[in-house]
């Protein structure tokens, strides 16, 4: 069993995306959409929502549920959901963006994490964002510091694809569970959506900087999944 995860969006045809969007970085994680009205119009239904997160709480098996929202009353529904169900307790509300929160959460729950950590998954990135956003260097590329990084590595591709969602998502949500500012190739290695705007093919080098307690394990950490072609060379 694994973590649960529930998306509540006003939008059925957008919680369906997601889920689908999703399901392809982590493909043994319980994903269930709960978009737009009973009738299928735009809004949210506490129906529909207490109903999938009633269906994650069963098929999680108690490893818990983390429900992930997009906009305004859908954050609503969701809290009286969560309070509706047969076990509020199991059940955490994640403040993250959807798509990206969404993919770093599953990715956090297809490599075994707990629910608390599956919501800090998704929470780290929403937070990454709301500082890069609102610091005076905002546009510029995230450095681990304003030094030397504490360590650092170069790691050429070999998977077919290169970087593309899968090994973005991989990368994103391994460090965000570690203690360390990270930099792939100059853009922040927490960031699914900057790592995958490197465009980086097969043969292309990444370029790895860290900065904090953890910046060795980070370093390493993008070795391994580097190495291993992130686990597609089978499939190639």
């Amino acid at each position: 069993m694994t973590v649960g995860i529930v998306v509540v969006s006003h939008s059925s045809k957008i919680a369906e995306g997601a889920v689908e969007l999703a399901a392809q970085m982590a493909p043994d994680v319980d994903l269930v959409a709960a978009g737009g009205t009973d009738d299928d119009r735009i809004g949210t239904s506490l129906e529909k929502v207490l109903a999938a997160v009633e269906q994650s709480l069963v098929d999680s098996g108690g490893d818990g549920v983390v429900v992930l929202t997009d906009l305004g009353s859908a954050v609503m529904t969701a809290e009286s959901a969560m309070e509706f169900a047969s076990d509020p307790d199991a059940v955490l509300l994640a403040d993250a963006p959807l798509v990206e929160g969404l993919v770093a959460a599953a990715v956090a729950a297809q490599g075994g994490a707990g629910a608390d950590d599956v919501r800090q998954a998704a929470e780290a990135v929403g937070f990454r964002a709301a500082t890069l956003a609102g610091s005076p260097a905002a546009g510029q590329a995230a450095g681990p510091g304003a030094g030397a990084p504490e360590a650092s590595g170069e790691f050429e591709l070999i998977n077919p694809l290169g970087m593309h969602a899968r090994p973005a998502a991989k990368i994103a949500g391994g460090l965000s569970g570690l203690d360390a500012e990270v930099t792939v190739n100059g853009v922040d290695g927490m960031s699914i959506m900057a790592l995958m705007a490197l465009a980086a093919g097969k043969g292309s080098i990444l370029r790895v900087e860290a900065g904090g307690k953890d910046a060795v394990k980070a370093v390493e950490y993008v070795k391994r999944l580097v190495e291993d072609g992130f686990g597609e060379l089978q499939a190639s």
